[in-house]
């Protein structure tokens, strides 16, 4: 292990810049981190809002980046960011810390009244069976963090179409209140090719009680991209895709009020706006 040792700088040497896209920190959004350091390291990670982070180099802009992200529930305040830079050679790191400030975001207050089978709502005991048992799968699925990150650039759109509900809206399903919508759900018809958003490996590719036929894929370090309500399936687990490569078609499977495409952003087991996603300038 590396001793934390802060190793002496020499003088006028540069100091730490770190950075953040979007510069404005949002509860439920994704941030992009770049940070230039000192001295030259040979790793460099950090602790954000109790996830580890573990930074890639850009060699054409000796800059260190990593997305990460703030969950929906985090209250608004000052939040640190605690970098650690280790060299192998000198068995020492050199640490840094920056505080970021997070904002409330404002998420659509719009109800929006929905009809759907009443096994979605008022499940037998069969259908709860089938429930536990996709419940159980997510949870074995969904919180994995793979070590080495595989997206590179920014993330496509996943359909070409017109937006129908965003992230964090209100929904009530026959007359009851629903969770916030951690989703963007895109207004295409069945059999509409569906495409990866960034490289990745398909994690899941198989059909769940709610999310119908349902798409994961894992970008590495903790980031996932889901696909939810497909017609039919693409791809299969394991299979490594590219961005833009089409993993499925578009359908209304699971407990959806007709054809659309719903699509998930997980990092590290948080939940975050792929419309934010999708704008940032990604490396």
């Amino acid at each position: 292990m590396f001793a934390i040792l802060l190793f002496a700088l020499p003088a006028g040497a540069a100091t730490w810049t770190v950075r953040a896209q979007p510069a404005r920190l949002l509860n439920g959004a994704p941030v992009l981190f770049q940070v230039k350091t000192p001295a030259r390291f040979d790793s460099l990670s950090g602790t954000w809002l109790g996830h580890h982070i573990d930074f890639s180099f850009d060699a054409s802009t000796r800059t260190w980046f990593a997305l990460a992200g703030v969950s929906l529930e985090t209250a608004p305040g000052k939040y640190t960011l605690a970098l650690t830079g280790a060299r192998a050679a000198a068995k020492a790191s050199l640490t840094f810390t920056r505080v970021f400030m997070v904002a409330r975001a404002t998420y659509p207050k719009i109800k929006v009244e929905l009809t759907v089978e009443k096994k979605f709502t008022e499940p037998t005991p069969e259908q709860q069976q089938q429930i536990k048992e996709g419940q159980q799968v997510k949870q074995d699925y969904l919180n994995r963090i793979t070590p080495d990150r595989e997206w590179s650039g920014t993330f496509a759109t996943p359909a070409v179409a017109p937006i129908s509900d965003v992230f964090g809206s209100q929904r009530i399903f026959n007359g009851k209140a629903q969770s916030p919508h951690l989703g963007l759900d895109f207004r295409v018809r069945a059999g509409t090719p569906v495409v990866a958003m960034n490289s990745g490996t398909v994690l899941l590719a198989r059909p769940l009680y709610f999310e119908g036929n349902l798409v994961v894929i894992d970008h590495g370090q903790g980031l996932l991209t889901l696909y939810l309500h497909l017609s039919e399936f693409k791809v299969k687990e394991g299979d490594v895709v590219k961005r833009a490569d089409v993993i499925g078609l578009s359908g209304g499977t699971g407990r959806a009020t007709g054809p659309h495409l719903h699509v998930a952003v997980r990092w590290q087991g948080v939940n975050l706006d792929p419309q934010r996603l999708m704008q940032l300038q990604l490396p």
